[in-house]
């Protein structure tokens, strides 16, 4: 179990504070979905005249802005139903371990997702909907345990990616109706941010080693510093699983 070394425990106090922002999070989606859907009335009420002026249009310098518009408007009421579900529980996911975070993640999603439309979809063709944001959060919950090196947050990553590996055939070309380019936009962004925004802990020290190590050590000429115990690496993932309830 040497390979787990280094990878973050959960202890009582930090257990409790993920709760914490696990309730934030919590409400900050419902905050978010309870925007997106208020939108999606007015857009309907005003026969969908906010698409038109919010859609992102290729390659139009002045349509730019509306990267940042389009990601919280929809095209029907089959397209933000469609929408809502993967983007609460994706977005949840995302934002559980900081709201802070969530939001720039939610910032560099929403550049990376409009630009990939911007810059390389059709002119002809104009676009909106959440799609985008989802996939950056798929993405961002996928590989952030890894770079975090949380096994809990990995391990979450890998059932979300055993479970939701359909969405993949979505984001490739061929699909009609469907901005692949905003998906592959939106996957890549939450990748990078999941490494943009990942935790940059300290190099904690290595403890001293017994005395019998150092006077071998000093006879020899060479500091010698024992390695971490076997059953660590084991002890903290079992310690993490217990703090969370699933031992």
């Amino acid at each position: 179990m040497r390979g787990l070394q280094g990878w973050q425990g959960t202890g009582p106090e930090s257990a409790e504070e993920m709760i914490a922002e696990a309730r934030k999070a919590f409400f900050v989606m419902f905050a978010f979905m309870s925007v997106v859907w208020a939108l999606q009335i007015a857009n309907w009420m005003g026969h969908y005249r906010i698409d038109a002026e919010y859609q992102i249009i290729p390659q139009q310098v002045d349509r730019l802005p509306d990267i940042f518009a389009a990601p919280f408007l929809h095209y029907s009421w089959a397209h933000i139903e469609g929408n809502s579900g993967p983007l609460f529980v994706f977005g949840f996911l995302a934002a559980y371990r900081g709201v802070i975070r969530f939001l720039w993640l939610t910032l560099l999603v929403a550049v990376t997702s409009g630009l990939a439309v911007w810059s390389f979809q059709d002119t002809h063709t104009a676009s909106v909907g959440a799609s985008g944001l989802i996939f950056g959060y798929f993405g961002y919950v996928v590989v952030r345990g890894i770079f975090d090196r949380h096994l809990i947050d990995t391990l979450i990553g890998l059932v979300m990616a055993a479970s939701f590996a359909y969405l993949v055939t979505i984001a490739l070309p061929g699909t009609p109706g469907v901005s692949w380019l905003a998906h592959m936009g939106g996957f890549v962004g939450g990748v990078l941010g999941a490494w943009l925004l990942r935790d940059r802990r300290p190099t904690v020290p290595v403890a001293a080693g017994p005395a019998s190590g150092a006077a071998v050590g000093a006879a020899s000429g060479t500091a010698l510093v024992p390695g971490p115990a076997a059953g660590a690496g084991r002890e903290d993932l079992h310690k993490e699983l217990g703090d969370l309830g699933l031992l």
